[in-house]
């Protein structure tokens, strides 16, 4: 048995319009990342859409690639969205904009 622990790892991240939490998870031969708002995420394509907006949940993702996979926070700045949440949509978040962008638009979203 192994007694390698996963790794997780947050961080304050600061935008334009205010602050969220990047969070990045790695396990063996897999990971994941997202930046987490008062009003939604922006994360990677590991995240479903289909739950979230059941629950009307503001969520848009983007993908990475096995060559290029989004591991940290930051690397969603550049990423583009490939898929949102209709709750998302309503915030201006669309498919083809920077996770930056979308960031931007949620924090915007969570102060008015």
């Amino acid at each position: 048995m192994s007694d390698r622990l996963p790794r997780s790892s947050s961080r304050e991240l600061t935008f334009e319009n205010g602050t969220a939490i990047g969070i990045s998870n790695r396990w063996n031969k897999g990971q994941y990342c997202s930046i987490l708002t008062e009003a939604g995420i922006v994360g990677c394509g590991i995240y479903d859409l289909v739950t979230p907006a059941e629950f009307d949940q503001a969520i848009a993702i983007a993908k990475g690639t096995p060559a290029n996979p989004l591991v940290e926070p930051e690397d969603l700045f550049e990423a583009k969205i490939v898929g949102c949440t209709p709750k998302a949509e309503g915030f201006g978040i669309s498919v083809g904009m920077t996770g930056r962008e979308a960031v931007e638009l949620m924090l915007k979203a969570e102060t008015t």
